[in-house]
């Protein structure tokens, strides 16, 4: 390993800091005493592309990642899932990046975009890390830049209680998360997550038995609160409510789709720990009872955290929604509930490709839809000063075009086909049931269809506020141009994808095409 080498793999995540001090330099420097939406607009312009120049350098990453001096085993990895998880990290950015034009939370234009940025260098990090330490400081990069996000809106007492709150449930969660690592390189004797789970392969593993399983309920902990399950969670509904809406859209979308990344890396890292060893060992996974390799006990353990937290999290997510009456809230728990499903994937994870995919079909797909949730949300929050439901009464005679967006959007959430939410579910399940088809999987299987029955009922009080019931004022909401047609575009994308949803699932096959 050299500079160069190091170089040619952070392609990405060297573009978007460039591009981050590129809009200071320009909005501090340059357009200081410019109106204001002159400046988002640069900034806006100058963020997205940045992402498009990491979009176009991801195919110049070097081969197979960048690998220890000396050694084949690999700190950053690059392709498969890794590719496709940074390249929706990059879409989903300048989603979120054009939902600032419009808004008027902050004049601060230039910090914020970089800050955005900034935090989205932190999650292709993640998406790629293969080292605990890499993977940590990964994770306080993206940690850190959505704490000051959070807190952006400097007139507002929600976004300073939000942003505290979430800053010191994270630094416990770090905390967890590093105390968790520490025990994992204590008992391996690496950082690497291949030679780390290599390590517990020993005689006298049972010995060690006890302190593993301490590290894998603090990293459960840690992980957990990125990814807000339950128990992890309670962070989530006063951040989502507190937030500048675009800076929501932005935790809800791109810091998901980065840890759920990691997650996939760690399972996939778990069940081809043999490969190109002694040939391919099927290892086998969960209540699996194949036969396999036999050790200390991180697979299966890990597995059963995984199950509790996505049992706890589809329940109580879905339960909690019921009872808002704000519809940032209600969001922050149908992620909670969310969360639970894709947990369930990860903890039924197929040594093929097939739970990888689903997941990330799943989460892309989410991340998508919340954005122009999020967006919806915010258009009539500032026509009405208030997220909450009633300030959606009628709103089909005050603006269609947005009422038919949010009829999209929120039925997706719901998974009603042929819309993509629909698809991301049935593929996220089938997967499950692929690796179990009877016993557990099929009983956690059915509770999510069930629990995602529940689910229609609150975002139908949503839909119910917005076509049926009639509106208290009637005056026009009017959102900005660029805003509507984030809105819009995102709307056609989940109807198209839905409608055709081999679409993503092709491009998705592609990345793992001769791996």
């Amino acid at each position: 390993m050299n500079y160069a080498d190091l170089f040619r793999v952070t392609l990405p995540e060297t573009a978007l800091e460039i591009a981050s001090l590129l809009v200071l330099v320009v909005d501090l420097a340059f357009l200081r005493k410019a109106a204001l939406q002159t400046r988002v607009m640069s900034a806006v312009l100058l963020g997205v592309i940045g992402c498009g120049a990491a979009l176009l350098a991801l195919p110049f990453q070097a081969f197979g990642g960048l690998k220890y001096p000396g050694s084949v085993d690999v700190m950053l990895s690059a392709g498969g899932y890794t590719s496709i998880a940074q390249v929706g990290i990059l879409t989903l950015t300048v989603l979120t990046l054009f939902l600032l034009v419009g808004a008027d939370f902050t004049q601060h234009v230039g910090e914020y975009v970089a800050v955005v940025l900034m935090a989205a260098t932190g999650g292709l990090l993640i998406s790629a890390a293969q080292d605990l330490l890499v993977i940590f400081v990964g994770l306080e990069l993206l940690s850190l830049g959505l704490y000051i996000l959070t807190a952006f809106a400097k007139k507002s007492g929600k976004s300073a209680e939000a942003a505290i709150k979430y800053y010191l449930f994270g630094g416990m969660s770090a905390a967890f998360l590093l105390f968790g690592f520490s025990y994992l390189y204590g008992l391996s004797g690496s950082t690497n997550l291949h030679r780390m789970l290599l390590g517990l392969y020993r005689p006298h593993a049972a010995e060690m038995a006890p302190l593993l399983y301490v590290a894998l309920v603090m990293i459960a902990a840690g992980l957990g609160f990125k990814v807000a399950a339950v128990p992890f969670h309670l962070w989530a509904p006063d951040t989502y409510e507190g937030a500048p809406a675009p800076a929501a859209a932005f935790i809800a979308s791109v810091s998901k789709v980065a840890s759920f990344a990691l997650l996939i890396g760690i399972s996939t890292a778990a069940l081809h720990l043999f490969d190109g060893m002694h040939g391919r060992v099927y290892v086998s996974v969960g209540f699996h009872s194949q036969p396999g390799p036999v050790y200390l006990g991180f697979r299966n353990a890990w597995n059963e955290i995984l199950i509790v937290l996505a049992l706890a999290s589809m329940v109580l997510g879905n339960l909690a929604a019921l009872g808002q009456t704000s519809v940032r809230r209600l969001l922050a728990y149908s992620a909670i509930a969310h969360a639970g499903y894709i947990l369930l994937g990860l903890a039924f994870f197929s040594y093929s490709s097939q739970s990888a995919q689903a997941i990330l079909y799943y989460i892309l797909t989410y991340g998508l839809t919340t954005i122009g949730a999020f967006g919806a949300v915010a258009v009539v929050e500032r026509a009405g000063g208030s997220d909450r439901m009633d300030a959606f009464l009628g709103l089909v005679k005050r603006n269609r075009l947005l009422a038919a967006v949010m009829l999209v959007l929120f039925l997706s959430l719901a998974g009603i086909p042929p819309l993509v939410g629909f698809w991301a579910k049935f593929n996220l399940f089938a997967a499950v049931l692929r690796v179990y088809p009877a016993g557990a999987g099929l009983g956690m299987v059915a509770l999510a269809v069930a629990m995602s029955a529940v689910s229609l009922y609150y975002y139908l009080q949503v839909l119910k506020r917005v076509f049926v019931m009639p509106a208290v004022d009637e005056t026009p909401v009017k959102a900005n141009a660029v805003t509507m047609g984030v809105l819009v575009v995102t709307a056609l994308a989940v109807v198209v994808l839905g409608c055709l949803p081999g679409l993503l699932q092709s491009w998705m096959a592609g990345f793992y095409a001769g791996m």
